[in-house]
């Protein structure tokens, strides 16, 4: 599932409707006392939190959202109707960044609501200005505008799992394997554009675009890589064996993520040898050697795509790893 994760729209609140002039029917006279109602206040711009990551491709045609104005207030000092308000839903994890003001609200939880913009109050009718030396009044004020502007719309995953690594170390293979996601795969030197995501067993896995050594100062794809680690409980991070200097390529990642900050580096992380297959057994001792010895304490664990033992063993201690977080 390819993911629509970064979007501008334009958005405005409703106007408040008009305060209008009116007058009582009174028996006898040509108008009684003022009666003129207040006009209603004009929609509000509304996002909602929802647990679908697919939620943003709404607005990948339809950019421009209006909420209702207010009515005109009515006779009989009747207040004029509420316009309604118009709630767009957003994934879980959602950053909304009002670009005229700065104004910054971000959306964790399933059900949470923001009003960026609220609607503007309806104008005051003619009976709310009758007074001790002004019995017949005839001022009204109208309705004020509601808030408007473009909203920048960023999405910054909370995945459970985020899959790390160089392009083309395996990362859309693997989570091809462990949860039918569909990823498109092949031997490109790039990386891939947006995150892919799959179903583990109830735990959302994600293939986040692949780094390049400069990421964290903005080379390449970048702080849209890193913001998307930022919220990933736990980091598999995907080393090939296809790699000429094996620890070189472990830390070139492990630099990023330390020169990013933000708690990145200190994510807990399952470091795993891929392609495997490429090796015989000599070398596969030797790069696993290599690799542990660059890792540390961290677990060091061997996959293939094209060996099903080795990845059901790695879906079992995965398995495991989530298990133990709930």
């Amino acid at each position: 599932m390819a993911l629509v994760d970064e979007v501008r729209i334009h958005a405005q609140a409703g106007h408040g409707g008009p305060g209008v002039t009116r007058w009582l029917h009174m028996k006898g006279k040509d108008k009684g006392g003022p009666a003129g109602g207040d006009g209603g206040r004009g929609g509000d711009i509304i996002f909602e939190g929802v647990r679908d990551l697919s939620a943003l491709a709404t607005f990948r045609f339809t950019k421009k959202f209006r909420a209702e104005n207010g009515k005109p207030g009515g006779n009989n000092n009747k207040h004029g109707a509420d316009g309604e308000s118009i709630v767009l839903q957003v994934p879980v994890g959602t950053v909304l960044k009002v670009t005229t003001t700065g104004e910054v609200f971000e959306i964790i939880e399933h059900g949470q609501r923001e009003v960026v913009f609220k609607g503007g109050p309806g104008g005051r009718g003619n009976a709310h200005f009758k007074s001790s030396t002004n019995q017949n009044p005839v001022v009204v004020t109208t309705g004020k505008s509601g808030g408007v502007g473009d909203i920048e719309i960023t999405l910054k995953l909370i995945a459970d799992v985020g899959l790390i690594g160089f392009p083309n170390a395996g990362k859309s293979s693997l989570l091809n394997a462990l949860t039918r996601a569909q990823s498109k795969v092949g031997a490109y030197p790039f990386t891939t554009l947006d995150p892919h995501l799959g179903d583990f067993y109830g735990h959302l896995i994600a293939d986040i675009p692949g780094l390049i050594e400069g990421a964290s100062s903005g080379r390449g794809l970048g702080s849209k890589f890193l913001r998307h680690v930022e919220r990933t409980g736990l980091l598999v991070h995907l080393v090939s064996a296809e790699q000429e200097d094996i620890a070189a390529s472990y830390r070139a990642i492990r630099k990023e993520l330390e020169a990013f900050g933000r708690g990145l580096a200190e994510k807990p992380e399952l470091v795993v040898l891929s392609k495997a297959d490429m090796l015989d057994e000599s070398g596969l001792k030797k790069c696993l050697a290599t690799l542990k010895e660059a890792v540390g304490e961290r677990e060091v664990l061997t996959i293939s795509i094209l060996d099903d033992d080795l990845v059901k063993a790695f879906g079992d201690r995965l398995a495991s790893l989530l298990k133990s977080k709930v």
